[in-house]
């Protein structure tokens, strides 16, 4: 067997084991069931809840990555090691670990002075951004790092050598060459924090109504022995998180062929 015929063996075996753990699903698959609770209120509220969360957890996080991966990417400064190093935070510490963080320092003076004159997270639904926030923010980063990194800095000096200002060559410049790099870390972003429980149901707890994700739903189920019912919220979950991702990756690789 060639070294082609080894990958792509490889390659389908990653997407048979996937297969058949989705397929097995199937045992406690009930259409009935599945369509009551896809359109109860509280399912329909806790889809509108995730997107809203996760969209605005992955649009915070980019927002703050872009400048702070610039950074990594084409600076020397004293603490860039640390602040590299630390982009794995999120992926070494459980995401338990990671809420169980946050529920410290809102009980610390200065989070108690946030929650009381600023914000209130605990319990809320700005509990369940800044979660998934925290969750994804050194993952897009890291992400839009690689991207830069790809990109020569020789645009930019070429840019600078003809007037343009730092932020100016920036932005006309890597940026746009940046763009599907952005695109990706937005998108893996969104997907790492809908899908997101461990640190989302110790900041923002499990009420229905109110911070209840889909992922802390399955939860909730799976914790009353409701294996119909979690059959039936996983798969929800399969369908918007793997459907949106498919659609989007469609849409975008059509879309940056046609530019090029």
């Amino acid at each position: 067997m060639g070294f082609r015929r080894i990958t792509i063996c490889a390659s389908l075996a990653v997407l048979s084991f996937y297969a058949l753990l989705i397929l097995s699903l199937a045992y406690f698959f009930e259409w009935d069931q599945v369509r009551r609770i896809w359109f109860s209120d509280r399912t329909l509220f806790t889809i509108k809840l995730s997107l809203a969360a996760a969209t605005l957890a992955a649009v915070f996080a980019l927002l703050l990555a872009v400048p702070a991966a610039y950074a990594l990417s084409r600076f020397d400064f004293r603490g860039r090691l640390a602040a590299d190093t630390i982009l794995e935070f999120p992926i070494i510490v459980s995401p338990a670990a990671l809420g169980a963080v946050l529920l410290i320092f809102f009980n610390n003076p200065l989070g108690e002075w946030i929650q009381a004159h600023l914000v209130t997270f605990v319990f809320s639904f700005a509990g369940v951004v800044l979660a998934q926030f925290v969750t994804v923010l050194g993952i897009a980063t890291r992400f839009v790092k690689t991207a830069l990194d790809e990109i020569p800095t020789e645009y930019e000096r070429v840019a600078r050598s003809l007037g343009a200002g730092p932020f100016r060559a920036f932005a006309t410049t890597t940026l746009p060459l940046a763009k599907r790099g952005l695109f990706t870390a937005f998108v893996l972003s969104w997907a790492k924090a809908m899908g997101e429980f461990g640190a989302t149901i110790t900041v923002a707890g499990t009420m229905a109504m109110r911070t209840e994700t889909l992922p802390v739903a399955i939860y909730m189920r799976l914790s009353t022995a409701d294996i119909e019912g979690t059959v039936a919220l996983i798969l929800l979950l399969l369908f918007i998180g793997l459907g949106s991702l498919f659609l989007v990756r469609r849409v975008s690789r059509r879309r940056f062929h046609a530019e090029t």
